[in-house]
């Protein structure tokens, strides 16, 4: 990595949308086979002849992380990894029987991911039986156990705003690690409400 720019060689990749940005010789996309591939639209599978250049614009802080454990993804952050180590994709809910803040994860079994972010990136550790919260949006990938959601009770004015909950969280058990950036959630006073009262 090198200027906001992952570069790899020639090879089979699972790539963000929209990359690379550019390559040398050709970069074919190849058809992403499987009956049920939960992150098919987020993730391309494109095959280079030669050295390509990976990055984005609206998330210029890139991380590697690489996978000696298996690595859960936030798959809309995904910039680039080997195609071989992806093993599998699954879709994480923050509330239980609802898509509501929920994400499409996919899960990296060896080698390494480059993930890209709107924001810089902090690693953080988990001891055992330690726990870690962290919002839907702010999560970039983690290490260990599954996380769960939580959604707090539903007050009046969530009701009579169309906002929903403010305070969706996963939370994250030890031992493991978890990758964060900075929350884009807005606070108390949401667009419906700026837009209503021109605030």
């Amino acid at each position: 990595m090198e200027g906001g720019f992952a570069e790899v060689g020639a090879g089979l990749w699972l790539m963000g949308r929209g990359q690379p940005a550019a390559f040398f010789g050709r970069a074919v996309r190849r058809r992403r086979r499987g009956w049920c591939v939960r992150d098919r639209s987020r993730l391309d599978l494109v095959e280079t002849t030669a050295a390509a250049k990976c990055a984005s614009s609206s998330r210029p802080f890139l991380t590697h992380i690489p996978c000696a454990a298996p690595v859960f993804a936030v798959s809309d952050k995904v910039l680039v990894a080997p195609a071989s180590a992806r093993s599998g994709a699954e879709t994480v809910k923050v509330v239980p029987m609802s898509a509501r803040g929920a994400l499409c994860v996919t899960e990296f079994g060896s080698e390494w991911v480059v993930m890209a972010t709107a924001g810089r990136t902090a690693r953080m550790a988990l001891k055992d039986g330690e726990t870690l919260s962290a919002r839907p949006d702010a999560v970039v990938a983690w290490t260990g156990r599954r996380p769960t959601g939580f959604c707090p009770k539903i007050s009046l004015l969530d009701i009579l705003l169309p906002r929903g909950s403010r305070d969706l969280l996963l939370t994250f058990y030890g031992p493991g690690v978890v990758w964060v950036e900075g929350s884009k959630a807005e606070g108390v006073v949401s667009k419906a409400m700026r837009r209503a009262y021109g605030v």
